[in-house]
């Protein structure tokens, strides 16, 4: 095994990584600039799998010397642009709307939890608790109904 060269590769690589990672964060960040808020958004699913996809290009263009700015810039834009097509067809199509993104589930309905949907939603009743004591509340009487949200997020509305 070759200590040496696991450890150091000699001032190219790092000057490199130093040039070439300030250069596509930048580029990252203009990019997200553009494409809007949604990008930054609470994440659902589908943003969710986007930002990790972003990362891992960020990553691999910093590391990867096969991989030039050019190309990873175009792939950064390219993975934004797919996003923004996405949510741009998921606002006017109910369908792809619900494809992309979950519908928000009622767990907790005039004070009394819904088991099924908890079930379904893989949530106890100390996770919901939590919740509604966060929000200010004590217990469950004076809470009309606590939904999670597709962002993750769970809502409490009091009655």
């Amino acid at each position: 095994m070759d200590w040496q060269n696991m450890l150091y590769q000699g001032w190219p690589a790092i000057i490199r990584t130093l040039l070439v990672g300030t250069l596509a964060y930048a580029t990252l960040v203009l990019f997200l600039r553009i494409s809007g808020k949604r990008t930054l958004s609470k994440l659902n699913a589908f943003d969710l799998v986007v930002t990790v996809a972003l990362g891992s290009t960020l990553s691999a263009i910093l590391l990867q010397e096969s991989i030039a700015l050019a190309e990873g810039a175009t792939a950064l834009g390219l993975l934004i642009l797919l996003q923004y097509l996405v949510t741009y067809a998921s606002v006017r199509s109910r369908g792809i709307a619900r494809v992309v993104r979950s519908e928000p589930s009622l767990l907790v309905r005039n004070g009394s939890f819904c088991h099924a949907a908890m079930m379904r939603q893989r949530l106890t009743e100390d996770e919901i608790m939590s919740a509604v004591r966060a929000d200010g509340s004590a217990e469950l009487s004076g809470i009309g109904s606590v939904i999670l949200e597709s962002d993750g997020t769970l809502s409490i509305i009091k009655s």
